[in-house]
């Protein structure tokens, strides 16, 4: 296997597993499935985010070398660990004390919700900034992502600890999720232009 391969290989496996992290978020959250079933879901989505975004990054810096992407790539795997750990703590506590939790253990998810936010939200920004000039991708991808990650972070902080939503503010979240959907599928798209980019044969 020639570095072109691994290179398209990295990024089809990016993008598979960005479409998995934007399904198992919402149903590890939402559906009324039993415990280890959710839990398995929420266990998935970190170790999916990371190899999707370092996928992401790769087919990002096929178009010239990008600190913001890969600082992106970090950014968004540490907030997939946050944000596993938030959930599972969530449902372990819930479980434990029979959906009964009281304000301080809430508190800490909380707060853990707000860090994963955080890096998400920056993350998103980054890679957003990234593909400004990225044939695949360009402005519509990039400024949509930029202000969306904005968005997040400056709603998460300015309403800490409570949640954007339960303050009276629009929930962000959902809408970068489906960034990252977008992205996913624009990236599996893109594979026969990462293919002859990786070989040289494109700019």
């Amino acid at each position: 296997m020639d570095n072109a391969d691994l290179e398209v290989r990295w990024i089809r496996s990016g993008a598979i597993a960005g479409v998995w992290a934007c399904v198992a978020y919402p149903t590890a959250v939402f559906a009324p499935l039993p415990l280890r079933a959710s839990a398995a879901l929420a266990a998935s989505f970190g170790p999916a985010l990371g190899v999707g975004s370092v996928g992401l990054w790769r087919i990002v810096r096929l178009r010239g070398s990008s600190v913001a992407a890969g600082a992106a790539a970090g950014l968004n795997s540490l907030g997939g660990a946050l944000f596993t750990a938030m959930l599972l703590v969530q449902m372990a506590v819930g479980h434990a004390s029979g959906g009964q939790t009281e304000r301080p253990l809430q508190a800490v998810w909380l707060g853990l919700d707000v860090a994963w936010d955080a890096y998400i939200g920056l993350g998103t920004v980054l890679f957003g900034i990234g593909m400004f000039n990225h044939p695949r991708f360009g402005r519509a991808f990039g400024g949509c992502g930029v202000v969306l990650g904005i968005g997040l972070l400056a709603s998460n902080l300015y309403t800490f600890p409570t949640p954007p939503a339960n303050a009276g503010l629009i929930d962000l979240g959902p809408f970068v999720g489906v960034w990252y959907l977008a992205v996913s599928v624009q990236t599996w798209r893109s594979l026969g232009w990462a293919r002859e980019a990786a070989r040289g044969k494109r700019a």
